[in-house]
């Protein structure tokens, strides 16, 4: 069973944001629950290639702070953070505006690592990208 910091909000998360790069992104964190958190970002201008297609980098920051921010919400008591220690993803589709909707859920949640997958849909409910990523539960150095 997954286990939810129980000091962590929806609210808290999302006070999180501004001033960094998911806040530039305009992610915001919609859903949390044990094992799932749901994100959304509306599409700029800025986030498309120069090609006129969505950057995959664009798609990348959604995902993976999905996925980091399920981490928060479930840290152990005591952790201290977390990393990132690897990341994956599969491309499906893409999309020029509207907005993006990520969903991350827990396959592993331990006291070492957590492993998150997260699907990235379109407006239109279709999906555009898959994304796995390990964390590395980081704990406070011994005195």
């Amino acid at each position: 069973m997954h286990k939810l910091n129980p000091d962590c909000t929806l609210e808290g998360l999302n006070k999180r944001l501004p001033g960094s790069l998911p806040g530039w992104f305009g992610i915001e964190m919609t859903r949390l629950e044990p094992g799932l958190l749901v994100a959304e970002m509306v599409i700029r201008p800025e986030m498309l290639a120069p090609n006129g297609f969505l950057h995959a980098a664009s798609v990348i920051a959604l995902a993976d702070t999905c996925a980091g921010f399920a981490t928060i919400a479930h840290l152990p008591r005591g952790a201290e953070n977390f990393t990132t220690v690897e990341l994956k993803s599969n491309f499906l589709g893409t999309q020029t505006e509207g907005a993006l909707r990520c969903v991350a859920t827990a396959v592993h949640t331990g006291r070492m690592t957590q492993v998150w997958d997260a699907e990235v849909v379109g407006g239109d409910g279709r999906r555009l990208a898959l994304f796995r990523c390990t964390q590395m539960i980081l704990w406070p150095k011994a005195a």
